[in-house]
Parts: C-alpha cells; structure tokens; sequence
C-alpha cells in the first residue's frame, strides 16, 4: 500500500487550523499542522511533506517569510507544491508579483472556498 500524503497547514486561526487538519485527515492524508509561518518553515524542513497549505497573514513570520526561505533553504524547498489560502484577495498588483516569484501551485481566497472545494485542489494538485 502507498504511504499516505503529507499535508502541511500553515495557519494562525484555529478553528480553521483544526478543521482542515480533520478533513485531511477524514480523507486519508497525514496532517501536519503550525500556527505560524517560523513553525511551518521548521515542520517543512524536518517533515518534508508532500503538499503546503499556507496562509499569509500571520504572527511572528507571515506566509510569504515563510515561502521565501523555504524556496531558498533546498532543493526539496524549491519545489514542494504550496498552495496560499488567504484572506487578502488577488487584486494588489505588488503583492501578486511578488507571489508569482515564489511558485506557489494555486492562490485561493478564503471566502472562495469551501473545505471540500480545497481538498479536491489539493487532489488535482498531487495528480490523486
């Protein structure tokens, strides 16, 4: 049998934390979980996990810290499939460059997105 995929969530607020580590798990996944970006760069570096579900905005080291230093830390960093989950819409011209320079897989807007809706982007993602 094939080892279950690992999801990272990197997310500051906790019933949402909770809930997508339960669905993940629900469906099969092994969920890792961090409350900021400074724990999800050190879970990311030790788990390696297959897929990083990342928010921006957060305390002590935001999303995109994160993101960067993860891409700039290995070749595992560099190309780990991250998809951000945010509440900060698309529309800020200087915000989405500086996404796009890192390859995140997929921006989603909270809002957007029912959980359910993010574990099939997460499937479509790892080609399950």
């Amino acid at each position: 049998m094939e080892p279950r995929k690992k999801i990272l969530i990197v997310e500051d607020e906790l019933s949402l934390l909770e809930a997508l580590g339960d669905k993940f798990r629900h469906e099969g996944f092994e969920s890792l979980v961090a409350k900021n970006g400074k724990e999800g760069l050190a879970v990311a570096i030790e788990k390696q996990p297959d897929l990083i579900l990342l928010d921006i905005v957060m305390p002590v080291m935001d999303g995109m810290t994160m993101m960067r230093k993860l891409r700039e830390h290995s070749e595992y960093g560099k190309h780990v499939p991250i998809i951000l989950l945010t509440n900060l819409s698309a529309d800020d011209d200087t915000r989405m460059k500086s996404v796009a320079e890192y390859e995140p897989s997929f921006y989603l807007v909270k809002a957007d997105w029912t959980i359910d809706k993010v574990v099939e982007k997460v499937r479509e993602v790892l080609k399950l």
